[in-house]
């Protein structure tokens, strides 16, 4: 593979978590496509509903997850009206942080992928903290 061939894209049945998001109206740009800042919201949509395991927040009491790191890639319009689709799934697990792989998907077509990293943080100290070693194993399972 050259520098200039890229990976194919994943879909959608590669993620083990999913969800997914209703395109407003107001999600559009003069252009008549949803404007790249809001991407990033739908995105947001996947890693919470990774984070939160359905009604339970996966950081233990005292602790948040923050976003680190993003790296988005787009890959085709998405367009008002409609759902998007987003993929989530674990790629590493480091001491402290997660490192997810996402991907966004309208009418099954792949339109977005990103590469996000999440900090454990202590809501005290505000600095990173350790995984518990039974957190660690949950975000290690949904690879």
């Amino acid at each position: 593979m050259t520098d200039r061939e890229k990976p194919p894209l994943p879909t959608l049945d590669s993620f083990p978590v999913r969800a997914f998001d209703t395109i407003r109206f107001g999600d559009t740009d003069m252009l008549g496509h949803v404007n790249n800042a809001v991407i990033s919201t739908y995105l947001e949509t996947g890693r919470t509903q990774l984070l939160r395991a359905g009604d339970h927040a996966m950081a233990p009491d005292g602790t948040f997850f923050s976003l680190a790191r993003i790296v988005l890639d787009f890959r085709a319009e998405v367009m008002w009206p409609g759902q998007v689709e987003v993929g989530t799934r674990v790629l590493k697990v480091g001491r402290s942080s997660v490192t997810l792989g996402q991907a966004l998907f309208q009418d099954g077509k792949c339109v977005a992928t990103a590469e996000t990293v999440m900090v454990l943080v202590d809501r005290q100290t505000r600095r990173s903290s350790p995984f518990p070693p039974d957190l660690a194993v949950r975000l290690g399972g949904l690879s």
